[in-house]
C-alpha cells in the first residue's frame, strides 16, 4: 500500500487533481491512512523521533564532508561530489551492497544526491557508518 496526502493552497490542489491519475489510491490504503492519522500518540512518537534524527542525521552527514540540504522532513538529501569514487552512483551501489537502500534522484535532475528517509536508530547509525567507510573515513 501507497498513500500520501496534499495540503495547500487551493489552486495548488486543484491543478493536482487535474493532472493525477483517476485512480491512484485504492480502498484499503485510503482505511490505513484514515487510521494513521486518527493514531494522535503514533503521529506524535514518529513527530518527535523526526525531531530527533533529521539534525543527528544532518550533523553527522555534514561531518563526513557531505552537504546536505536543509530539511524539515522525513528525510535528508546528501549531495555528494562529482570526483571518481566519491559520486552519487558509486555511493549507492556501496549502501546497496550492503543492504542500505537509500534512493537515487537523477530522474529529478539530482544526479549526485541521494535521499534518504529518516528510519530506525540503528538504520540511521548503520548508513551514517557505511557513508563514513566509503568516503575514507571512520564515525
Amino acid at each position: 500500500m501507497r498513500l500520501g496526502c496534499l495540503y495547500g493552497p487551493a489552486h495548488i490542489v486543484d491543478a493536482i487533481n487535474r493532472i493525477r491519475g483517476p485512480f491512484n489510491v485504492n480502498a484499503p490504503a485510503i482505511a490505513a491512512g484514515v487510521a494513521a492519522i486518527r493514531d494522535i500518540a503514533h503521529v506524535e512518537r514518529a513527530r518527535e523521533h523526526n525531531a530527533k534524527w533529521l539534525p543527528w542525521l544532518t550533523d553527522e552527514i555534514g561531518k563526513l564532508g557531505l552537504n546536505v540540504t536543509p530539511s524539515v522532513a522525513n528525510f535528508v538529501l546528501i549531495h555528494f561530489p562529482q570526483t571518481k569514487g566519491r559520486t552519487a552512483q558509486e555511493a549507492d551501489a556501496f549502501l546497496t551492497k550492503r543492504g542500505l537502500v537509500l534512493r537515487a534522484v537523477g530522474a529529478y535532475k539530482l544526479p549526485n544526491a541521494l535521499r534518504m528517509t529518516i528510519g530506525s536508530e540503528e538504520a540511521n547509525r548503520l548508513v551514517v557508518k557505511a557513508l563514513a567507510e566509503f568516503m575514507g573515513g571512520a564515525a
